[in-house]
């Protein structure tokens, strides 16, 4: 058996290259009929081979054969040797003069080895060492795609590959043709724009997908170094998404009564340390329906708090874009209730303490201008109070949701947030139907956070007629639908609870209020004002409907569904009212006798002392 063939090595699969650079055929033929005359061990295989090729190029085995206690060694052994016995393997028979492929799945384990058996230049010129940079820095480090294959292929190099920089080395070569390329995609668009508009580019970043092979530590690596050489923030995004899709994709989500589910630690681990990268980004480039999904396996496998909290925060930064759908989180506890109040109660409390930072000089402090994100408008306050109306609604029906969590969400949002409430008494009612065994304090206590000056004529007459109501809810919604019915009738649209807060509020400021505050007073006062115009056109689209519904029931000489509906509700909210022991008709008119009496002794006393 000839020692130099293709038999002699227990690897046959390694791909021999066509190229004569790696070729000797003298070596070949001097030894391709000599016995073999030592025995290498590697992981529990044995080469037979011969010395002289080896210690011409090695200058490991050189030493240990010189070191040996043997006078002539015939067996050695090699001990952690990176990449095993098929690195071994192409490294013997680089020494053979063997035509080997360098490719860049192997590039890694040939510059390990080479490195391993001291193949340097001191033993023979274009050694493995020389040869294997050659090929990474000319060929590897040029190309994004390869750089990529060559990090993958380190798995099992460690600590030699760590040593001998090729890690680093693959990163930056990878950050730095990502960026290449992002500047020449640009300067492409930019030449279309400017051109006929033929060429046509879509700036797809192919290397976001690409990515996820990479192992975690590998790829967050990876990330760091495309911040420092400048990739946008949004291909680094999509990057996050794709890894995040892939690496996470085998997590099967179970019930919150579903004990005996199991996610490890791996899947832990992956989550906190991609919401850590994402802690970076900027705000508004990571998409929300991204972060809800994050945070909802955050919240399966249990991660900690700082990551849940961090995406809660990111979300709270977008919540006016949300979906309800985004906000129906489950609740893992068994005892409590189908969905996780909690988090989104955190998710609201931050939104609004923006808000709160907007009327103070240490908002410009704080970090969000320089994140390049805006104070939110009061429209977005708004959209979060349609949007948490709509959530109170879908949690109501729970029957283990407590009361004070329910209450709380309502009690957050400002009065400004809800134009009108009848969102909120929709959501109040579902809960009063789902809860039977409140309490009556708990009943009146609930309700209290309805304002029925907000609410539409439709919600009023629905109010009217609700037995579950208390009766001071009642009265107070029939109270206010006869002052506006008193205010259509005689065609007055202004309300008095606005003219009564105008008063109010244009008092002189008090000297003793500094500057700072007297300017979040003004904008307070001027976000009140302009709720307070969004209620009246509310208001006076109403009130020209109910006009226009009353006219033509006039011309057709009857009276309108709608006002019999409202007239037979407060007939029967008087009718509640005089339970409450009303006095009677007697003592109503002695009352009013003795008052008139005691009236005219008065004036009759102030005659007397004027004359």
């Amino acid at each position: 058996m000839g020692v130099a063939s293709e038999s002699a090595f227990p690897f046959a699969s390694t791909k021999l290259a066509t190229s004569p650079r790696f070729c000797s055929s003298i070596s070949r033929r001097i030894f391709s009929d000599v016995v073999g005359d030592i025995t290498i061990y590697v992981d529990g295989q044995s080469f037979l081979l011969h010395k002289f090729p080896l210690v011409s190029r090695s200058g490991k085995i050189r030493k240990m054969i010189v070191e040996s206690k043997d006078t002539d060694p015939s067996m050695l052994e090699l001990v952690n040797v990176p990449g095993g016995a098929p690195a071994f393997e192409l490294a013997a028979k680089f020494c053979y003069g063997t035509n080997i492929e360098i490719t860049t799945s192997n590039v890694a384990h040939l510059r390990c080895i080479a490195e391993y058996l001291e193949m340097t230049e001191d033993y023979q010129e274009e050694n493995l060492i020389a040869r294997t940079e050659t090929y990474l820095n000319e060929i590897v480090m040029q190309s994004l795609e390869r750089s990529l294959k060559v990090l993958c292929a380190c798995d099992g190099l460690h600590p030699t590959v760590e040593e001998l920089g090729i890690l680093d080395r693959c990163v930056d070569a990878i950050a730095i043709n990502a960026s290449k390329e992002q500047l020449v995609s640009g300067l492409a668009r930019l030449e279309c724009d400017a051109g006929s508009g033929k060429f046509k580019m879509d700036g797809q970043d192919w290397w976001a997908e690409d990515l996820s092979v990479l192992r975690l530590d590998l790829y967050q690596r990876v990330i760091a170094a495309m911040r420092r050489t400048g990739v946008r923030s949004d291909s680094i995004t999509t990057s996050i998404v794709h890894y995040a899709q892939t690496s996470l994709k085998g997590i099967e989500r179970h019930q919150g009564w579903d004990s005996s589910a199991f996610l490890g630690d791996k899947q832990r681990v992956i989550i906190e340390t991609l919401v850590g990268i994402l802690a970076t980004e900027k705000i508004t480039s990571v998409p929300l329906s991204f972060l809800f999904g994050m945070l909802r396996m955050a919240i399966e496998v249990n991660a900690g708090h700082g990551c849940r909290l961090e995406l809660e925060r990111r979300i709270s930064f977008q919540l006016e874009m949300a979906s309800l759908d985004d906000l129906l989180i489950p609740s893992l506890q068994t005892s409590d209730s189908v969905f996780d109040v909690d988090t989104v109660h955190r998710i609201l409390v931050t939104f609004l303490q923006r808000i709160e930072d907007e009327d103070s000089e240490e908002s410009l402090q704080c970090g969000y201008e320089s994140e390049g994100l805006k104070s939110p408008s009061h429209s977005s306050v708004l959209k979060v109070g349609r949007l948490m109306d709509g959530y109170l609604a879908e949690i109501a029906p729970d029957p283990h949701l407590k009361l004070p969590k329910f209450m709380a969400i309502i009690e957050l949002l400002p009065d400004y947030a809800r134009v009108i409430d009848d969102g909120l008494y929709r959501a109040i009612d579902i809960y009063l139907k789902a809860h039977p065994s409140m309490t009556e304090s708990e009943c009146k206590k609930l309700c209290k956070l309805i304002d029925c000056q907000k609410l539409s004529q439709e919600a009023s007459n629905h109010a009217a007629q609700n037995d579950r109501l208390p009766v001071q809810m009642v009265v107070r919604v029939l109270y206010f639908e006869q002052l506006r019915l008193k205010s259509a009738l005689s065609g007055n649209s202004v309300d008095r609870s606005f003219s009564q807060r105008m008063i109010s509020s244009s008092g002189a400021p008090s000297s003793a209020v500094s500057p700072r505050d007297n300017y979040a007073c003004l904008r307070r006062e001027n976000r009140e004002l302009k709720l307070e115009i969004s209620r009246m056109r509310v208001r006076l689209s109403e009130l020209e409907k109910e006009q226009a519904f009353m006219k033509q029931g006039m011309r057709d000489g009857r009276t309108g569904e709608h006002c019999r509906a409202f007239l037979a509700s407060l007939s029967r909210g008087i009718g509640r009212i005089a339970m409450l022991g009303p006095a009677t008709g007697k003592q109503q008119r002695s009352t009013s006798k003795s008052e008139a009496s005691q009236g005219k002794s008065r004036r009759r006393h102030q005659q007397l002392v004027s004359s």
